[in-house]
């Protein structure tokens, strides 16, 4: 029941996360670095913060969890929430390319396998004694496995959408939109990383449910970092500071990119939440990332399909597709069957 419980939470999350780009097509008069960065603030910092209070315990202050014999894991977690912030730059392009289901399908499918993979591998490299590799069961291989085939299925059928819908759609370039989100999913696979580099980083008796926010909260501030550099660069190159102080929209925008902030936060929110159901180092937790980003790209599906991004397709192309999320479904329950 547990398990359930888990994974029920952890679909809750990965929902939420997949309508976050919905509310940002209510933002008005904003260039894309204007609000992009503006929802970041919410999404990066304020929410994981207001997160991370809840992971200190009464009688403790949240500066307590930054020390010096915890400094190697804090800027680690920081440096892979750094390289994690270029994903998401890529991340928002390959949408622009690719169109959200799509899109969100390939970035974060590939995400999904690295970021599964990549987190024991370094953790071994930099903390042998961890045995960090042995999390990698055959369970887990498998499940990352089924994953990636599920996201190639869904690529065969970007590729039949991109012949069929051809020049009807001017911003969708399957070739371009394929790379920039192939390196957004491998970039973007360094969250998980950073999240094992700060496991560590909590008070002992911290309730588990909590356990991962401090952590997710250093991930996400160096990710803020990064975007905030491109954004206000391209503040500068593209002569939008301008956005700021339109005053007529901020209600407006501040609301919806508030929002869009707290729907993608509430993925990790419900990831930390969800893995305090499964066994600690067990096969379910080792992939419960990879069941998120799973999840995620299902139900970012869904919204393509609302959004009427696959209208005019056949229906080749639509069972190939359908095919893919099916996949996608089956990959999360795949450790259970064995």
């Amino acid at each position: 029941m547990s398990l359930i419980i888990g994974l029920l939470i952890i679909a809750v999350g990965a929902f939420c996360q997949s309508s976050s780009y919905v509310p940002i097509n209510r933002i008005k008069q904003w260039s894309w670095e204007s609000y992009w960065i503006v929802q970041g603030v919410f999404a990066w910092l304020l929410f994981p913060l207001l997160g991370t209070l809840l992971a200190v315990p009464e009688g403790h202050s949240l500066l307590e969890l930054f020390t010096a014999d915890q400094s190697f894991n804090i800027w680690m977690t920081i440096f892979f929430g750094i390289l994690w912030g270029i994903g998401g730059l890529t991340f928002g392009l390959s949408m622009r390319y690719l169109g959200v289901a799509l899109g969100q399908s390939i970035a974060l499918g590939t995400c999904a396998a690295l970021g599964t993979i990549m987190g024991p591998v370094l953790l071994n490299i930099f903390f042998p004694e961890l045995n960090a590799l042995e999390s990698l069961t055959y369970a887990v291989i498998l499940g990352v496995v089924v994953t990636l085939v599920g996201i190639a299925i869904i690529g065969v059928a970007g590729g039949l959408r991109s012949k069929e819908q051809g020049a009807g759609n001017q911003e969708f370039n399957f070739p371009k939109g394929l790379a920039i989100a192939l390196l957004a999913g491998f970039m973007s696979g360094c969250f998980n990383v950073g999240l094992e580099f700060g496991k560590g980083i909590h008070f002992a008796d911290t309730p588990d449910m909590f356990k991962t926010l401090p952590a997710t909260l250093l991930v996400t501030l160096g990710g803020f970092l990064t975007n905030a550099i491109y954004c206000f660069y391209q503040n500068s190159k593209n002569k939008t500071w301008g956005d700021y102080g339109k005053t007529s929209v901020w209600a407006n925008n501040l609301f919806f990119c508030a929002l869009a902030g707290a729907l993608w936060y509430s993925q990790f929110f419900g990831l930390s939440l969800g893995r305090s159901y499964f066994e600690a180092g067990g096969t379910m937790d080792t992939l419960s990332f990879c069941i998120l980003m799973a999840l995620n790209v299902t139900f970012s599906n869904v919204w393509g399909i609302i959004l009427k991004e696959w209208k005019g397709c056949s229906r080749k192309t639509i069972a190939v597709l359908v095919c893919g999320i099916i996949v996608l479904i089956f990959s999360t329950f795949v450790p259970q069957l064995l």
